[in-house]
């Protein structure tokens, strides 16, 4: 499969182009974000330790939000929740680039981390819903489709900023983000219907009953079990992706010198390089299974952290931001695939209590990251978060289920491998 033919965005029906659209959204504005934060950072007079704590409140507000989103999801499908999201991005953006101080700031991101992790559970749970009605995955591009939205969002801001400042940039970006809500809210698929006819799943309206005691057949603890263990697996594997979203512009603008308009060069190349793998990811995990899938990328991604790290010079900085994007393009698609696959869940349960345990490692971590950075500076950070990928190698085998629906599905109907 070339890489071409696989974003035929054109012949797309309209169901799949708004998902595609709203992972587009979500990725271009968290990528908007990375070359404001030492914008944010420069104006507000606050160093590492305190963007650190800006980003705990980012991911306690998408933390907080994931219950509930997962419970709207079981009472009235993913498309309300994932249009409400999705509106309110278009001014918590704003919102928090403007915010005229510190205590503002809070609450601005809280709100932001909100909108944007809301509205990825239901993004991603939409995905799921529509790819069982489809004849292949669309979980791996739909990811590639954020890879994409990450890649225009920071490198675009870099050049927006520097020419015309943060506030223009900041409407650029709400612009864009409503214009895409309305063609969104035109073509997304209402998955309510379809979530409580789907073979071998508990009901969407189940998994309300569930959640408030209700006996729900099939709805028991070793379901739970399998979502929150993958869920840990793709915590561990969205740390350096957090660390990268987060702190690659203060690293090159700070360790390797960069200018502002260079800083988000980072993210640019590794939000690239993962759009272009995320893409050809369903192909290449058909090929190879995704257990092996997940074995060849990690320690690619380990190797691209590496050389981030030890970089002395920009340029080699970004080729190991890039070949980190290319290993890490596909490991947490294919665990919200086996998430949405796990036996005995409701659907938008399994997806749901991965993507927040997930996301609250790839939204808490860089905190962390940034008491760190004050102490051992980022590129030691991004040497860690290399060693930290031997827990995905060792943990790769929890991804077999992702190939299950493929293996299960009817003969002449299957929906291929589930792959972000």
């Amino acid at each position: 499969m070339s890489f071409a033919s696989s974003i035929p965005f054109g012949r797309f029906p309209p169901a799949r182009r708004a998902v595609a659209l709203a992972f587009f959204v979500n990725g271009f504005g968290i990528g908007s974000w990375a070359p404001e934060v030492p914008v944010l950072a420069a104006r507000l007079d606050i160093g590492e330790r305190t963007i650190g704590l800006l980003i705990v409140a980012f991911g306690l507000g998408g933390i907080l939000t994931m219950p509930l989103i997962a419970r709207a999801i079981g009472r009235v499908g993913s498309r309300p929740p994932m249009l409400l999201t999705h509106f309110c991005a278009a001014f918590a953006f704003p919102a928090l680039i403007l915010a005229p101080d510190l205590a503002w700031a809070f609450a601005a991101i809280f709100l932001f981390g909100v909108m944007f992790a809301g509205m990825d559970a239901a993004m991603n749970a939409n995905a799921i819903s529509l790819e069982r009605q489809m004849d292949r995955a669309i979980m791996s591009s739909s990811h590639g489709f954020w890879s994409v939205g990450g890649f225009v969002g920071a490198g675009a801001g870099g050049p927006i900023i520097a020419a015309f400042g943060p506030a223009a940039h900041a409407a650029v970006v709400a612009a864009v983000i409503l214009v895409c809500f309305a063609l969104v809210w035109k073509m997304a698929r209402d998955d309510r219907a379809a979530a409580s006819t789907t073979p071998g799943k508990p009901s969407a309206m189940q998994a309300a009953d569930a959640g408030t005691g209700s006996q729900t057949s099939g709805y028991g603890p070793a379901g739970l079990f399998s979502a929150v263990a993958i869920g840990l697996f793709a915590l561990v594997a969205m740390l350096p992706e957090g660390g990268t979203i987060d702190w690659s512009a203060l690293y090159l603008k700070t360790e390797l010198g960069a200018d502002t308009a260079t800083s988000g060069f980072a993210l640019a190349a590794f939000s690239a390089a993962m759009a272009i793998f995320r893409f050809l990811g369903d192909d290449i995990r058909n090929r190879l299974g995704a257990v092996r899938t997940v074995r060849l990328f990690a320690f690619v991604a380990a190797c691209g952290l590496l050389l981030a790290g030890l970089a002395g010079h920009i340029l080699v900085a970004l080729a190991g931001f890039a070949l980190a994007g290319i290993g890490l393009a596909n490991i947490v698609p294919i665990a919200f695939s086996a998430a949405g696959n796990v036996k005995g869940l409701p659907d938008g349960t399994g997806i749901s209590i991965a993507t927040a345990i997930g996301y609250s490692g790839g939204l808490m971590a860089p905190s962390v990251i940034g008491f760190l950075a004050e102490h051992i500076g980022l590129a030691t950070v991004y040497l860690g978060m290399a060693g930290l990928l031997a827990i995905v190698l060792a943990l790769s085998g929890m991804m077999a289920g992702a190939d299950r629906e493929r293996a299960e599905a009817p003969s002449g109907h299957g929906t291929g491998s589930l792959a972000p």
